[in-house]
């Protein structure tokens, strides 16, 4: 099996925060798409409940992941985040069923 990830991640954003929510979250798209490891980072808006941003992602390992959580557009990210969520970011990191 690959190491390959998956990564879900959902924002529920406070009431009056999704654009800049989503601004936040579109700054953060070329620099980590430019990471050797990052093979998609896409964020979404739920069309049935605009409070809720999803990036679906897909990096090269856990250890890809990790290391983009120490880069420095990951982390001006989370500090644009901070006081704009309404509950704590949710990350789900998948692998395919195997096969599936």
């Amino acid at each position: 099996m690959s190491d390959e990830i998956t990564v879900v991640a959902i924002l529920k954003t406070k009431a009056g925060c999704e654009e800049t929510v989503a601004q936040a979250m579109a700054a953060c798209v070329a620099p980590s798409r430019a990471e050797a490891t990052n093979h998609q980072y896409v964020p979404n808006r739920d069309l049935d409940d605009p409070q809720t941003l999803i990036f679906i992602e897909r990096w090269a390992s856990r250890q890809a992941l990790a290391d983009h959580m120490e880069t420095p557009h990951f982390k001006a990210l989370a500090a644009a985040l901070e006081g704009q969520l309404a509950a704590p970011l949710q990350i789900h990191i998948l692998q395919p069923v195997a096969g599936a």
